[in-house]
């Protein structure tokens, strides 16, 4: 049974009555419009086979096509989903690389090598644990799929939180065909973007696909307050991605799909700013100028990655075999940049300097996964499958002497990571309208630990550790079909995140750390129905979950600690509604919103607090905060989303317009509350105009993002002043696209 708090019963009601509102105008206009063009069927893997997505017992989004391509028309990198969907943040401390994901509230604020995520991203069917493989582009895609809820008893390892699943488009044994996609836009942001399909017999085909993407450094650096010192310019990247797949699929009964893929990136870190937050508030510091920045560190990133998996399926008649192997790497990443955001002379007060580089020297990645399912054309269908995972990862951090450029100090650390699991589910059809799905796994985590450099410091406590973990997870949900239309559904899951580790600080006397393994039970339950003659589809979920002993991380304060803990129990509740219609032939709209309360609830637990912001949280007698009551990090309370698309015949073709529009409230960007440490609620819109012709062949658009050009302070730095970052700024710009 789920718990209602009178907050909770009042989103409920406003939920209702937003679909209601949502529902009565455009039905009005689809009654009169007999004549209009059905929704087409969205289709998912959510449960490792292509459903009807109003068929599946998860609460999830499929962000597909036009939709996809809207929203990286801009050429932004994942973060772009932030906010896209309902219940899903997305946010990074280090621009372009190291995506963290939170879906629901629940995520991780980690920002070490060696951090795990409850989200698991899963590319092509192979899991990128390491959040340094999670940033691979957004290129040349089927789509992407957010399924919310812990996905355990399915998908690989380490997802209690949910999954966010990329899947790439495949070779194909038909043509020879592709498409060209071209940008550019405001700072010289460049896109080009291309892949090409050819048979290369009757049992073999190829698909290429290429991205590369370009910025200007457009951001003025100097060395000196009075900006009189100008030392270049800052904020500019240059990526390519490759990815080359072949098909061999000699007959209907057995295919091999093979997927060779890599990444470079070079550009700038992300940009840090000292005393951009105004003391006392959650505005940018009056007027603070943030086309230019105040710096005598060196800054810039690198990394390249590369991988490769091969995914077969064999139709053995009763049964489907399926082989899916997978090898991910990291060549080499570094990350350097100014921690302090400034220079001895400001901007502001800055008690002392710090500048740092993080880095990755090796990461080899390699996993394993068998399953069979059935193919029964009767009431029980089944899954079952085991899962092997490898991992070995060297990484650290430097630390260097800003008006030198020497490095003062280095702190590098191994960690190899094993797990296997087991797995089961069940789906039995009890009639034509009920059926009911049950699932198992089993995993058993282990990691090993140690510190293979310190230079500059002195290690505290042992200088390896070993953690070892198993558990048994498993969900239980029902699909009831109210009628052709509507389905109701109700699910129980539970998840388990293997415990953490985290290196040795370099800066405060704290050794390797260790967060116990995590677990979590959660409520879900709600209606998929399409309406209106499919001509409206709408979906609606109320979800209410429990975490105990929470891995949580504590970043920065005074001494500037960096270390993992765990919460007693953490809560979360809340709904997620989904909404698309045709109102007329011509006109397409949808919507969608979440909100999502979270809670720690851990009386004894405290933390250092920072040392120049305002807390509003209470102290213990030792001075720390408690953070008893306080929301997750990063974990806004509403999310909403509104899109629509109009189009109308001109000439030989069509011309259209599309306009999106997302919303979230404010975040906490720490797990202590502090007035500097809030960020804003964020409104960012994309408008874009184009022209269609030659049957889809070819189109030309201008597009905008982020158009009312809103900066907000996205994050910060708990160091040694009020130190933060912001989002992106408004970029507009022209495509051509071209399939042949």
């Amino acid at each position: 049974m789920i718990k209602m708090s009178k907050m909770h019963k009042r989103v409920i009601a406003a939920h209702g009555a937003m679909l209601a509102l949502a529902a009565v105008p455009g039905g009005a206009a689809l009654a009169q419009t007999a004549q209009a063009t059905e929704l087409q069927t969205v289709t998912v893997t959510a449960q490792r086979r292509t459903e009807n997505i109003k068929e599946v017992p998860v609460s999830v989004t499929a962000i597909k096509g036009e939709k996809l391509d809207v929203l990286v028309s801009g050429g932004a990198d994942i973060r772009l989903l932030a906010g896209k969907t309902p219940s899903l943040n997305v946010e990074s401390s280090n621009g372009r690389t190291f995506p963290r994901f939170y879906i629901r509230g629940y995520g991780n604020t980690d920002f070490s090598t060696f951090a795990s995520q409850p989200v698991s991203l899963i590319y092509d069917d192979i899991v990128q644990e390491n959040p340094i493989l999670k940033g691979y582009p957004i290129f040349d895609l089927a789509g992407v799929e957010v399924l919310r809820g812990p996905q355990g008893t399915l998908f690989g390892r380490n997802t209690p939180a949910g999954v966010v699943k990329f899947e790439s488009e495949k070779p194909n044994l038909k043509k020879t065909e592709g498409y060209y996609n071209l940008s550019y836009g405001t700072h010289g942001t460049a896109n080009v973007e291309g892949a090409i399909n050819v048979p290369l017999s009757d049992k073999w085909a190829m698909r290429v696909s290429t991205l590369r993407q370009h910025r200007d450094d457009f951001v003025d650096n100097y060395s000196d307050v009075a900006k009189t010192n100008k030392t270049g310019e800052l904020d500019g990247y240059n990526e390519h991605a490759e990815r080359v797949q072949f098909l061999y699929k000699p007959d209907t009964t057995f295919s091999a799909l093979f997927n060779v893929h890599q990444r470079t990136t070079n550009g700038s870190a992300r940009l840090f700013r000292a005393n951009l937050i105004k003391k006392g508030t959650n505005d940018i510091a009056d007027g603070y100028d943030l086309d230019s920045i105040v710096t005598n560190a060196q800054n810039f990133q690198s990394l390249k990655t590369n991988g490769a998996n091969a995914r077969i399926t064999w139709d053995l008649g009763p049964v489907i075999f399926h082989s899916i192997t997978g090898y991910e790497s990291v060549g080499s990443y570094y990350s350097r940049g100014d921690i302090d955001g400034g220079t001895p002379q400001g901007p502001g007060f800055i008690p002392f300097q710090s500048e740092t580089g993080g880095f990755i020297d090796d990461l080899k990645q390699y996993s394993q996964e068998f399953r069979v399912e059935s193919k029964s054309t009767g009431p029980l269908n089944w899954q079952a499958g085991v899962y092997y995972f490898k991992e070995d990862v060297t990484g650290g951090s430097d630390g260097y002497n800003s008006a030198t450029g020497a490095r003062t100090s280095r702190q590098a650390s191994e960690q190899n990571n094993k797990a296997w699991a087991a797995f089961g589910s069940v789906t039995y059809n009890i009639n034509d309208a009920l059926s009911v799905r049950g699932g198992i796994r089993y995993t058993d985590d282990k990691k090993d630990f140690r510190t293979v450099t310190a230079i500059g410091f002195t290690p505290v406590g042992p200088n390896s550790v070993g953690e070892s973990k198993d558990k048994i997870s498993w969900d239980l949900s029902s699909t009831y079909k109210l009628n052709r239309d509507v389905n109701l559904y109700a699910r129980i899951a539970t998840g388990f995140r293997a415990p953490s580790i985290a290196p040795a600080s370099t800066f405060a006397p704290v050794g390797i750390t260790v967060a116990d393994a995590e677990t979590i039970t959660s409520y879900e339950g709600g209606i998929k129905a399409d309406l209106f003659e499919r001509r409206a589809r709408v979906a609606f979920s109320l979800y209410d979950y429990e975490i105990k002993n929470q891995q949580l991380t504590v970043v920065g304060g005074n001494t500037n600690v960096t270390k993992l803990i765990n919460a007693k129990k953490t809560a979360g509740r809340g709904a997620e509604f989904d909404l698309e219609g045709l109102v007329t032939p011509d006109l397409r709209v949808g919507a969608s919103a979440s909100y999502n309360f979270t809670e720690i609830r851990d009386p004894s637990l405290s933390l250092t607090k920072c040392a120049a912001c305002t807390i509003t949280d209470p102290l213990n007698a030792a001075g720390n905060v408690l953070i008893d009551g306080n929301p997750l990090p990063q974990a806004p309370k509403w999310i909403v989303n509104l899109n629509a698309r109009y189009s109308m015949p001109v000439a030989n073709g069509e011309f259209y317009v599309y306009t999106d529009w997302s919303y979230r409230s404010k975040i906490n960007f720490f797990l202590y509350e502090a007035k500097e440490f809030t960020g804003k609620p964020l409104t960012e819109g994309g408008l874009r105009l184009g022209y269609i012709w030659a049957d889809g062949k070819y189109e030309v658009a201008a597009f905008g993002r982020n158009i009312l050009d809103q900066r907000r302070i996205s994050g910060a730095i708990d160091f040694n002043n009020l130190t933060g970052f912001t989002n992106e700024p408004r970029t507009y710009g022209v495509q051509f696209k071209g399939n042949f």
